[in-house]
């Protein structure tokens, strides 16, 4: 299953300039995605970080895969995500093995180990050109929606 921008855009909050997941190209549902940013020189970010060698930064590719486990869970939750936000309540073993630069598909491989009151354990990696630039486990928990 497949998920483009619009369907993106209805499960989570986020928007540009902070909506980092452009597509998702396979899931299974309760156990892993597979999505996709794509990488422009156009990103906000890029403007100073860095001036003459553009790099985008650790900590947003850290949220890019923050936001697709927040895709896998709601993916699978019907339309209780309306009244929910995807919480990121911890991160481990986070490690970056390459930078991504302006032209790169950045693909956000994300795989729940458990579940536990509420309380979801990712195994996250995102690679470009099929190496790994960054890896991590993340703890995600929903919460409901103030109105």
């Amino acid at each position: 299953m497949e998920l483009d921008i619009s369907k993106v855009m209805e499960l989570l909050p986020h928007r540009y300039p902070f909506l980092l997941v452009d597509r998702v190209v396979e899931i299974e549902q309760g156990k892993s995605l597979s999505a996709i940013k794509n990488v422009s020189i156009n990103e906000p970010f890029f403007q100073g970080h860095f001036p003459n060698q553009p790099i985008m930064p650790g900590v947003l590719i850290l949220e890019a895969m923050a936001q697709a486990t927040g895709l896998l869970a709601f993916s699978d939750m019907g339309d209780a995500h309306r009244t929910k936000l995807y919480m990121l309540v911890g991160i481990d073993k986070a490690r970056f093995r390459g930078q991504v630069v302006p032209g790169d598909q950045l693909v956000l491989n994300i795989s729940l180990k458990r579940n536990m009151r509420g309380i979801g354990m990712y195994q996250c990696q995102s690679l470009v050109d099929g190496e790994v630039v960054a890896e991590a486990e993340m703890m995600c928990s929903a919460q409901e929606r103030l109105q």
